[in-house]
């Protein structure tokens, strides 16, 4: 997968982790209550999509760059990668601590999305991380295909 290809399947997915987690943050910082009346997990006395808006947008912000400078190099893709591996962690762990109220509870106890805002983040951070990870192993195995083949050194003659 060429570099300009990712930048446009990474585009909108960044673009829509931004919107998802800016509109949490901003109900959330604007009137002191969760969007979706839920439990509003904290993170070093922060709302978790505080940080889930900061990845969002590390990664949106690094793809909209590479586009506009029609990068050919890897490093929005690894830093996507980076960020999404990131972001799995630290949404899985508050989608893991959810599932306990998912489980005894059921879809009724996060209102109309039936998970959580934590889970469907963490579905975000997988795709990009999955799309990123393909494009990555791509990029390398047509590196490895491109490199000239060297011929093994002549044994010298005595």
């Amino acid at each position: 997968m060429t570099t300009e290809k990712y930048l446009k399947i990474a585009l909108p997915l960044t673009l829509a982790g931004v919107l998802f987690s800016g509109y949490l943050s901003g109900i959330k910082f604007f009137s002191g209550i969760c969007a979706f009346k839920e439990a509003c997990p904290t993170f070093l006395g922060y709302p978790a999509c505080y940080y889930g808006f900061a990845m969002f947008s590390t990664m949106f912000v690094a793809t909209v760059i590479a586009f506009a400078k029609k990068a050919a190099g890897r490093w929005p893709i690894r830093l996507n990668l980076i960020v999404s591996v990131m972001g799995m962690i630290f949404s899985g762990s508050f989608t893991v601590r959810e599932m306990a109220v998912w489980f005894t509870e059921g879809f009724k106890s996060f209102g109309l999305l039936g998970l959580s805002t934590c889970a469907y983040g963490f579905v975000f951070f997988i795709i990009v991380f999955v799309f990123s990870l393909v494009s990555c192993l791509k990029r390398v195995a047509s590196d490895k295909a491109a490199a000239p083949v060297v011929p093994p050194p002549a044994p010298p003659q005595a």
